[in-house]
C-alpha cells in the first residue's frame, strides 16, 4: 500500500532531543492526517550518543516512525537515503526537515497550501538561529548559485521542504553518484530550472540548544571549496538533466 505522506529526519547525536522531536512530528502526522498512510523516517546517521537505542525504544509505541540506522556518511547521505527509503514506500508526497528541533510543525502548512500550484516547495529561514559559519556558507553557496546557474534561490540548502514523489523521483534519477556533500542543492537547483516555483516560504528557525553540529568539523574553505567544484563541475551536466527531467 503506497504512503500518502513520508518525513524524511536525518539524525546524528540528538539524544538530549531526538524524542521530543520524533514525538511532536508523529503526533502531527496523526492529528493532520488520520485517515492517510503516512510514516515519520529517521535515518540514524552513525550517532555515537545514545540516539539509536532511544530510536529503538520509541518506536515499539510510534506506529508512525521508521527507524533506519546505518554506518556515519554525513548530512547528505543520510538525506539522500532517506529519500529512496520514502520512494521505496511509494509516497505521494515527501516532506524533508531535521531532527535538531529548530523547526515547528506548525510550519508545514504554510507549505502545504502550495502543494497544488508546485511539485517542489521550500521555506526559507528568515531569521536564522546559526553559528557564523554556517551563515556564512549559506550566502557563499546563495551567490555561486546565482553565479554559477544564474539563478536565485533564498536558502537552496535548508532542511524543510515539500516535494511530490513523483517529482523527487525524477530529481533522484538526475543527481550525481556518489552524492554531492549537499545534495539538496542540486534537488533545489533543478527543481528551479525544471520550471518549478519553490515559493521560498518564510518560517520559524529556533535557536539549537543540545546536540551535534557536524559542519563545524569542517574547515570552512574546504566545505566552500568542495561545494564550488561540485556546483561547478554539474554545471556541465545540468541541461541534460533538465531535459530528462522535463522529458519524464
Amino acid at each position: 500500500m503506497s504512503f500518502f505522506l513520508s518525513i524524511v529526519m536525518p539524525a546524528y547525536n540528538e539524544e538530549d532531543c531526538i524524542e521530543q522531536v520524533v514525538g511532536s512530528w508523529t503526533d502531527f502526522l496523526k492529528s493532520k492526517f488520520p485517515d492517510k498512510k503516512t510514516t515519520l523516517i529517521v535515518i540514524n546517521d552513525g550517532s555515537k550518543d545514545k540516539t539509536g537505542e532511544i530510536l529503538d525504544r520509541i518506536k515499539v509505541n510510534h506506529t508512525h516512525l521508521t527507524v533506519v540506522h546505518q554506518k556515519n556518511g554525513g548530512h547528505g547521505n543520510a538525506v539522500v537515503n532517506g529519500y529512496k527509503m520514502a520512494l521505496k514506500l511509494d509516497s505521494e508526497y515527501v516532506f524533508q526537515t531535521d531532527s535538531d528541533d529548530q523547526f515547528v510543525t506548525d510550519d508545514f502548512d504554510k507549505l502545504w497550501q502550495k502543494r497544488n500550484q508546485s511539485e517542489f516547495i521550500l521555506g526559507y529561514r528568515e531569521i536564522r538561529h546559526d553559528a557564523k559559519v554556517r551563515l556564512f556558507i549559506t550566502r557563499f553557496l546563495r551567490s555561486t548559485i546565482s553565479l554559477v546557474y544564474g539563478t536565485f534561490i533564498l536558502d537552496s540548502n535548508i532542511p524543510f521542504r515539500l516535494i511530490k514523489g513523483s517529482f523527487l523521483q525524477k530529481l533522484m534519477d538526475q543527481l550525481p553518484d556518489p552524492a554531492p556533500f549537499a545534495p539538496n542543492i542540486f534537488l533545489a537547483v533543478m527543481a528551479k530550472k525544471s520550471g518549478q516555483e519553490l515559493f521560498d516560504i518564510p518560517i520559524t528557525h529556533r535557536e539549537r540548544i543540545s546536540g551535534t553540529v557536524s559542519i563545524v568539523k569542517w574547515n570552512l574553505w574546504k566545505v566552500c571549496i568542495r561545494s564550488f567544484r561540485e556546483l561547478l563541475r554539474f554545471r556541465l551536466e545540468l541541461n541534460r538533466k533538465i531535459k530528462a527531467i522535463k522529458k519524464a
